[in-house]
């Protein structure tokens, strides 16, 4: 490398673990001497984070990648990187395909970066896919917030979803020592970081392959126990954690959530689908009934708490019926937020390889009247809200009016309202809410915040 600093440009598709991932890298990267670039044509280093979930993330990242490898014949001296989930996928056969790569590099490589661009330096092409233990974080990360921020607890997954490719691309499951995790939330809270999201493909797994025990004898074998651990951290004001898997939601985890007050009354329980055979050839391991259970004990405890989900359709072999009981499930359960998907055969899986696979067109339509129907339950859902004064922490300005600001509620809820952003980043703010959309709120500031009992009433779902 020579002595006039480089600069890096960081692409970054797919999920919240990307998105971390994307943010250690980048720190790395600093340390190393590169500075960002906003655009990718005025960089010399360029890393696309890459996701294989649906098809259509996977194609984008190739034509992304095009653009880029003809510009390297004119300048030789950039260096080109495919990093996360299609790196991991497609491994050197990505090399063949796109010759002008140096560095093809799966998740579980994220943290040895440096190690691996040193070898490309050298004129080395490199293609790290291979299974390793994830080294732990020790580098900071360029965070693209100041207010909210990522914290890894477990990679990887055990799953065998039929429809997933995830547990091939991500490795087995690795968790994160409580004090490792505990160390990292401290600091943030020494940073001015306010809020927390614990991230794990299968966060609810987190623990299980640990050893027995802390070294005063704590047994924190589980996500239950890690919330009891970092709720006290300094500065920290709110915990948030993703993804949950129903077959590991526990009762204990719920009176947890409602018991600690920092834990924000959120949570992110994909079901997938509303028919147990769907559910049992997706090799989920629950049925519709546990999970309703699951969200009957969740509004038990916290009967204002926000549920938000994961669905996909058009699954292989899936009925016009079948479709029907997820249809049926969205306007019983009425989710604050439904992520959904038609259904993308991904290499490597058992369900790409069957036979009952549906048309495009019975696909789209199933996807069409699922988002419309998700629509008109997340704005009757948003209907509580009105008159009501929440708690929403500032997090940026809203780029569509310069006179606003904008940030969630505890129950995810993006809120708008008047100020300036430079005097109320990172501030908790009781703002009386006026305006309702499905996915959105409008409010105004009040004065005072809202008091213990009308909080109680509010969480108990009297108005």
């Amino acid at each position: 490398m020579t002595d006039a600093p480089r600069r890096y440009h960081i692409t970054t598709f797919g999920c919240q673990m990307n998105k971390a991932d994307s943010e250690r890298m980048a720190g790395i990267l600093e340390e190393m001497g590169f500075q960002w670039s906003d655009t990718p044509d005025q960089a010399e280093l360029i890393l696309y984070n890459t996701c294989t979930i649906r098809d259509n993330a996977e194609q984008k990242v190739y034509s992304y990648l095009g653009r880029q490898a003809r510009r390297k014949h004119e300048q030789p001296d950039l260096t080109l990187i495919v990093a996360g989930c299609v790196a991991q996928q497609e491994g050197e056969a990505l090399l063949r395909r796109v010759p002008e790569l140096d560095l093809v590099m799966g998740p579980q490589h994220a943290n040895r970066l440096q190690e691996l661009l040193e070898q490309v330096f050298n004129g080395n092409q490199i293609a790290a896919t291979e299974p390793v233990h994830i080294f732990e974080d020790i580098t900071k990360p360029r965070r693209d917030s100041t207010v909210t921020a990522w914290v890894n607890v477990i990679y990887g997954c055990n799953e065998r979803c039929t429809y997933c490719v995830v547990p091939n691309v991500r490795g087995v499951e690795q968790s994160r020592s409580p004090e490792a995790i505990r160390a990292e939330m401290e600091e943030l809270g020494r940073q001015g970081f306010k809020e927390v999201t614990l991230l794990g493909q299968n966060i609810d797994a987190y623990g299980r392959d640990l050893p027995g025990s802390t070294a005063d004898g704590r047994h924190l074998h589980t996500l239950t126990d890690l919330l009891y651990f970092v709720h006290d951290v300094p500065g920290i004001e709110r915990i948030r954690f993703a993804t949950s898997h129903p077959r590991y939601f526990t009762e204990r985890l719920i009176r947890a959530c409602a018991e600690l007050p920092k834990v924000c009354e959120h949570f992110h329980i994909p079901f997938q689908s509303g028919n147990n055979d769907i559910l049992k050839a997706m090799s989920r391991g629950y049925t519709r009934e546990r999970y309703l259970r699951i969200i009957d004990t969740v509004r038990r405890y916290m009967p204002d708490a926000s549920i938000s989900a994961d669905a996909i359709v058009g699954f292989p072999g899936e009925t016009e019926a079948q479709f029907e009981d997820t249809m049926q499930l969205v306007e019983a359960i009425g989710f604050d937020q439904l992520n959904t998907a038609a259904y993308s055969p991904r290499p490597g899986t058992p369900a790409a390889l069957w036979d009952n696979q549906l048309s495009e067109d019975v696909k789209s339509d199933r996807l069409q009247r699922l988002n419309h129907l998700v629509s008109i339950k997340a704005a009757e859902r948003s209907q509580r809200y009105h008159g009501r004064v929440e708690e929403v922490l500032i997090e940026q300005q809203n780029s569509k009016d310069p006179q606003q600001v904008m940030g969630r509620t505890r129950g995810n809820r993006l809120t708008f309202c008047t100020g300036a952003i430079a005097e109320l980043q990172g501030k908790l703010l009781p703002v009386r809410i006026t305006d309702i959309r499905a996915f959105s709120l409008t409010g105004e500031r009040v004065d005072q915040p809202p008091t213990i009992e009308s909080v109680h009433l509010a969480g108990a779902g009297v108005d």
